[in-house]
């Protein structure tokens, strides 16, 4: 924890700064609000602490100079992410009353004991924390997207039949707080899905704590999920919050649940019976009351079998399940799709939303999109950067589209096979044992070949034309020039 404390008088500085570090919390110290601006502007803190009266000396040039007031205001009208603290003498407890209203978020009475300043610290870090989580959630939990011309918002968009019935699951779901296994592709939503169940719910104003547990060190999953007390491991400065606590009597989205280990496994087991749990290095239970949503794109059936994920566990976590259906199974959806990230992507580009022709709405319709919903924002995203004129056309939409005719498995390169001698394709020198002849391709010409490969590598490429034609062995110049060509 990082704090920032002003005060015009240096030996209140420096003592409270010397006790925080005592507590582990790393204090910067300021004698005058202009430099604690400064302080803000060149660096991160979470949290500041500012005497009401910044008095400074007797001249008429320090007598201008701000208090902690006027700190106060200027801190909110920059936009500093820092919550307040305000010092005050007794005869100032109304100023500090008035500090509060316009922003404040605590007090102290001059003479205070530094123990109380440490501890309304750790409180109003953590809860600046469990507040960031709401504000993340709140952020994220709509899309704008238009049907016609009529803005709407929605977390999830469709109006196939699949889509509807998914979200009259959602619904049944939302309004019982059972614990949820979201299945599906890579790239269908389905933390879309967890945040709609929240937002939903009877518990939607608390928070929305998500954890990838792909992406998180073993070493540190225990910790990030239940906490930990201070010298509990090597680096654990000081007491911390899991996400199970931060989450409240809301909700914990478990991502890539399958990627959890074995020993984490069976604390997990244990929470979701005893809905209790214990940081890292504790000794006291704690109860929890969050909702839990897992989700994962691998068939946990399998890996029950395997012996990689706990039975009990999975039974636990599979009370209530929902499948996210992957794109190719619901193209109605695909231009109501389409708008929704167009108008989220132009936003985050600070670019004007562009439109659709139907020639590439067309086009979207045909791909089957191995990367579901974030494969088509993908595209999108591209088609923007090289969309000129005021609607995106098919040429702006980098895909390939799928061949006419089932391509072999597996396709020499161009390269391979212009530099193939020409009688290998012709030699009936040592033939076959006798027998049922293998079904082979029919004789290809060079071309054939040539445009085969390179649609191969389109489609193991994503559709990315530069990744495609290193693959190949040629320039991007010469694959553009191809695709003209075939």
């Amino acid at each position: 924890m990082r704090v920032l404390i002003v005060d015009d008088e240096k030996n209140i500085r420096e003592s409270l700064q010397k006790y925080l570090g005592l507590e582990s919390i790393k204090a910067v110290c300021a004698a005058t609000a202009e430099e604690a601006l400064t302080k803000l502007e060149e660096e991160s803190f979470d949290a500041l602490v500012t005497d009401l009266k910044l008095h400074g000396l007797d001249s008429q040039a320090d007598a201008a100079k701000m208090d902690g007031q006027a700190l106060l205001e200027a801190v909110q009208e920059k936009g500093f992410p820092v919550p307040v603290i305000m010092i005050s003498a007794h005869g100032q407890i109304a100023d500090a009353v008035n500090a509060l209203k316009a922003g404040a978020r605590d007090y102290l009475v001059k003479p205070f004991d530094p123990a109380e300043l440490s501890i309304k610290l750790r409180a109003l870090v953590e809860d600046r924390r469990r507040e960031n989580l709401v504000e993340t959630e709140s952020r994220s939990r709509r899309l704008v997207f238009r049907r016609g011309n009529k803005p709407e918002t929605g977390g999830m968009t469709g109006e196939s039949a699949v889509m509807r019935n998914l979200l009259a699951s959602i619904d049944k779901i939302a309004a019982n707080d059972v614990t949820v296994l979201i299945t599906g592709e890579s790239g269908t939503g389905k933390e879309v899905a967890a945040r709609e169940i929240h937002n939903r719910g009877r518990n939607r104003s608390e928070p929305f704590a998500a954890v990838n547990i792909g992406g998180i060190h073993e070493t540190l999953m225990e910790s990030e999920l239940f906490g930990h007390e201070k010298g509990s491991f090597t680096g654990a400065a000081g007491r911390r919050q899991g996400l199970f606590e931060l989450a409240g009597n809301g909700t914990i989205f478990l991502d890539e649940i399958g990627e959890m280990p074995m020993p984490l496994q069976v604390k997990l087991l244990r929470v979701i019976q005893e809905r209790k749990i214990r940081r890292l290095g504790g000794i006291v239970d704690i109860p929890v009351n969050a909702r839990i949503i897992s989700a994962t794109n691998k068939d946990v059936e399998t890996l029950v079998r395997k012996g990689t994920f706990r039975e009990d566990l999975y039974y636990r976590l599979n009370v209530f399940r929902l499948h996210m259906p992957p794109l190719r199974e619901r193209r109605d959806d695909i231009p109501l799709l389409a708008f929704a990230l167009l108008d989220k992507l132009s936003s985050r580009m600070g670019r004007r939303v562009p439109g659709l022709k139907p020639e590439a709405l067309d086009k979207l319709r045909s791909w089957d999109f191995p990367g579901n919903v974030r494969e088509l924002e993908n595209i999108l995203e591209r088609a923007i950067i090289f969309c000129e004129g005021s609607m995106i056309a098919p040429d702006d939409i980098d895909i390939h589209m799928p061949a006419e005719e089932t391509q072999p498995a597996s396709v020499p390169s161009v390269r391979a096979a212009a530099e193939k001698p020409q009688d290998e394709d012709n030699r009936d020198a040592n033939p076959a044992p006798a027998g049922p002849a293998p079904e082979t391709p029919s004789a290809q010409t060079l071309e054939d070949i040539e445009k085969t490969a390179i649609l191969a590598a389109l489609e193991r490429c994503g559709g990315n034309r530069t990744r495609a034609a290193e693959e190949l062995g040629i320039t991007r110049k010469t694959i553009l020039n191809k695709l003209g060509q075939h």
